[in-house]
């Protein structure tokens, strides 16, 4: 029997190359250190990049509407409500996949019960996390959480920011980088203002909110709605909280967004009716000079942990799998295709971490903020339109979702290719 390919975690990541990898013809085994799934976490957004590749995992948008729905627009709103810039998205802007906004745990429990019925109940063992790895000239050997061992060909270390498997590749890694902003974050019930899909950000560039609804409207109007409010504060001393993701109370972070009051839209209102609100530091990871051991690799945020300001982590946890399964195609199942995978995406990305570490698209409240204070009449006279929208285009090239490229691109797996 041929020697399977081995998964630490069973996140969006790990579950996406597990789907992958079955569907070009290898056997694959993911370890997961819950013991059981359960839909964690808020909302994210899906580029049109992974939405082409779940679409091409069979994953379309019947499975999507069920966790989300398609985004419209991103708009970006000063303090005074008034306009920066706003742009469609998705198919809308031209691509020839939408943007999906979806539930984050859906998803999750989406991609888990495809992987399962596609896969079969055994493919996925929960309660086990790989604590690390051995490597010899004819495979790798996990090391797990209960003291057992599971041989495979390769492992791919998708364990999150808090990789086990990234600590043993790169034992002198920095630790993990908070540059002292702040979010909190939860979801609402309330009628989603501009197109009734759009990705909002509001404010300035140290105290903002993000907000988008993840749900088709109800019969009186309503949907789901995800937020982040954000702050900057002082990092100097580190983070000195306890946990990473914590519930809290409104009175912990309401008075920092009081003039965030419209016509449109009454921030601290909104948040008083909010279903749930956590707490986290907005943090990243210094970039690694390789993702690559030999016979293991990372990916996802064991990878490439960013700042959610580029709305891109999921997406590209996505097309790493994909990419890695592409490579696995030329390559077999070989470090010779986990090199060019690391050699494909590692520099590119990392550059990208570092773009998002600087605000991602929101650098465009950077700008303003260095020129007006944020306080403005007419935007144009301060950030004329072709200077926005060019900064905007560079950032999707960047992240590797151009809409020309994209569209033109070839399919990262041909349709029917297996090993």
């Amino acid at each position: 029997m041929t020697a399977p390919v081995l998964i630490a975690g069973g996140g969006i990541a790990g579950l996406t190359l597990a789907l992958t990898l079955h569907q070009i013809g290898v056997p694959v085994r993911v370890f997961e250190a819950a013991r059981r799934m359960e839909p964690v976490g808020v909302g994210l957004n899906l580029q049109p990049n992974a939405v082409r590749e779940l679409y091409d995992l069979g994953i379309g948008a019947d499975a999507l509407d069920k966790v989300g729905l398609p985004a419209r627009e991103w708009a970006l709103v000063g303090l005074n409500g008034r306009e920066i810039h706003a742009e469609p998205r998705g198919i809308e802007a031209g691509y020839n996949w939408p943007q999906y906004a979806v539930h984050r745990g859906a998803l999750h429990m989406a991609l888990y019960d495809t992987v399962v019925e596609r896969l079969g109940p055994d493919a996925v063992t929960l309660g086990a996390r790989v604590e690390g790895y051995a490597t010899d000239a004819d495979g790798v050997t996990a090391l797990l959480s209960d003291g057992t061992r599971a041989r495979g060909a390769l492992l791919f270390g998708a364990d999150g920011i808090h990789s086990k498997v990234r600590a043993q590749m790169h034992p002198d890694q920095p630790p993990i980088h908070w540059g002292g902003m702040l979010m909190w974050r939860g979801t609402v019930r309330m009628v989603p203002p501009r197109t009734g899909a759009s990705f909002i950000g509001l404010g300035t560039h140290r105290e903002r909110l993000v907000l988008y609804p993840i749900s088709r409207p109800d019969a009186d109007g309503r949907a789901l709605m995800n937020w982040i409010v954000e702050v900057t504060v002082d990092a100097s001393a580190g983070w000195q909280e306890e946990g990473w993701f914590r519930p809290v109370t409104l009175d912990r972070f309401v008075h920092h967004f009081e003039a965030f009051r419209y016509d449109w839209l009454d921030v601290p209102a909104m948040l008083a009716e909010a279903d749930c609100m956590y707490e986290n530091p907005m943090i990243d990871r210094d970039p690694v000079p390789t993702w690559v051991d030999g016979r293991v690799a990372l990916m996802g945020d064991a990878a490439h942990a960013m700042y959610p300001t580029g709305s891109n982590g999921a997406s590209q946890a996505i097309v790493d799998a994909r990419v890695i399964g592409a490579r696995m195609l030329d390559h077999g199942v070989t470090p010779a295709a986990l090199a060019a995978y690391d050699a494909q995406l590692c520099g590119s990305v990392s550059a990208l971490v570092l773009r998002n570490r600087g605000a991602g698209p929101f650098g465009i409240l950077d700008i303003l903020h260095a020129r007006c204070g944020g306080v403005f009449d007419d935007i144009d006279d301060v950030i004329p339109p072709a200077e926005r929208a060019a900064f905007m285009r560079d950032y999707k090239a960047a992240a590797g979702f151009a809409i020309e490229a994209l569209n033109a691109a070839p399919p990262t797996i041909p349709p029917g290719a297996r090993l």
